[in-house]
């Protein structure tokens, strides 16, 4: 009980651990509407494109938080704009999109010489979060949670059935055009934490938790939260107790509650009981 209390009572553990519960419940309820829309690329390419946003704030001299959300922003419209100028398709667009910022990032970043450690968008500093990065993540969080509660039911609507919404008076690409915003938002809190590289698993896996172990989005929500949240709470820990990546362990351990689910979750679990006689029923039928 010592070894596992005893990392809680420095005052750095405790604020990563703030922080990452910010950004486990924030992308935790927007990765159920990725999940759900299908946007999973989306979220990686818009991680990714970040990148040469945050570097280009640094060589302006303006909040790094403004470079990355303008320049995730701008990603997810070029791979729409692309999608509806030509032949290529949105995840092929998103491709190039991500890619070419993403690369532009590194080239950037590789003739940049200063004391700030921009390294840390790539891997993250969630034990090292300066107190402004706190406020910004503290800040983009609540900002963002207050958007999913005011127009939610519509966000929902949007990725469930669009045809449905348009229908009955939605403007759907005005509500595109808003989940696009959290989610770049969100992917900005999100870096401070995991960095770029690791936020994409934060933004998919515990809405893939709460696909595989309910129905009903409500529920859905809750798991995914729940499972993002003991993710970084066990990941800081274990961190902590070998020595080893935060960012890394928080998602190790997430993916391991992504297992845990696929196999034993009592609705779609491939060793729950029945599955056998189910999966007989089904070639059969064919």
């Amino acid at each position: 009980m010592t070894a596992l209390i005893e990392p809680w009572t420095h005052g750095f553990m405790q604020q990563a651990l703030l922080v990452g519960l910010l950004v486990a419940v924030l992308s935790a309820i927007l990765s159920c509407f990725v999940v759900l829309k299908g946007w999973s690329l989306m979220g990686d390419a818009v991680s990714h494109a970040i990148l040469p946003g945050v570097v280009g704030a640094y060589l302006l001299g303006v909040p790094l938080v403004l470079g990355a959300f303008l320049a995730g922003l701008a990603c997810a419209l070029g791979a729409g704009a692309i999608r509806a100028v030509s032949r290529v398709k949105e995840d092929a667009a998103m491709g190039v999109m991500f890619s070419g910022m993403f690369a532009l990032g590194l080239v950037m970043l590789s003739q940049v010489r200063s004391d700030v450690h921009l390294s840390h968008v790539l891997f993250g500093s969630i034990l090292g979060i300066e107190q402004e990065d706190f406020w910004q993540v503290l800040a983009i969080t609540v900002g963002a949670l207050l958007i999913l509660a005011v127009r939610g039911r519509d966000l929902v609507l949007f990725c469930f059935d669009p045809g449905q919404a348009r229908v009955i008076g939605l403007r759907v690409e005005r509500l595109r055009l808003l989940l696009l915003a959290v989610l770049a938002a969100s992917i900005v809190a999100a870096v401070q934490a995991v960095g770029v590289i690791l936020v994409v698993a934060m933004l998919i896996t515990p809405g893939a938790i709460g696909l595989l172990t309910t129905a009903r989005f409500g529920r859905m929500v809750m798991v995914a939260v729940a499972a993002a949240s003991l993710s970084v709470v066990a990941g800081i820990q274990m961190s902590f107790m070998l020595n080893a990546s935060t960012a890394g362990s928080i998602v190790v351990v997430l993916t391991g509650l992504f297992v845990l689910a696929l196999l034993a979750s009592p609705r779609h679990g491939l060793l729950r009981p029945g599955r056998r006689a189910e999966d007989g029923a089904a070639d059969g039928a064919a």
